[in-house]
């Protein structure tokens, strides 16, 4: 198992960076390799379902994500979102805050914790620095939609 935590500034708006980190299949534009698919219609809010597909042919694995708390930004605090990896080779969860900034634009927070089956713990270490530039590059990829 590992936890990372990114965070980033961006001069984009509490809710405009709200809006580009939740648009789940946009993430698809900033993870190499993979599609995004929303199974459950919109408005994102607690309930809804998405999978990521990742990979080339046979070594393509799906990890489905359900969102299990919704709460988007307001003037008076900030909005989070986590999600639980439903999968059977991608487990865990992720949380998303993002946080209006007192001089403009805002910060964003991101946790995740990932667990892969059958990888010993040996390859923690690895698995945090591989995952945790993978979805900082991500996370700067969605943020650039919002002006960050």
């Amino acid at each position: 198992m590992v936890l990372f935590v990114l965070e980033r500034v961006t001069p984009a708006s509490a809710s405009e960076a709200w809006r580009c980190l939740t648009r789940w299949e946009r993430h698809a534009d900033v993870v190499p390799l993979t599609r995004v698919t929303v199974v459950t219609p919109p408005p994102t809010c607690e309930g809804t379902v998405f999978v990521a597909r990742s990979g080339l042919g046979p070594l393509a694995f799906d990890d489905p994500m359900e969102v299990v708390a919704w709460d988007p930004p307001r003037e008076d605090r900030p909005g989070t979102c986590r999600l639980a990896k439903r999968g059977t080779f991608v487990t865990g969860w992720a949380e998303i805050e993002v946080h209006a900034s007192d001089r403009g634009g805002s910060r964003i927070v991101w946790r995740e914790e990932l667990r892969v089956r059958w990888l010993p713990r040996l390859c923690d270490r690895p698995l945090a620095w591989v995952a945790r530039r993978m979805f900082g590059r991500a996370v700067d990829g969605l943020l650039r939609g919002a002006g960050g």
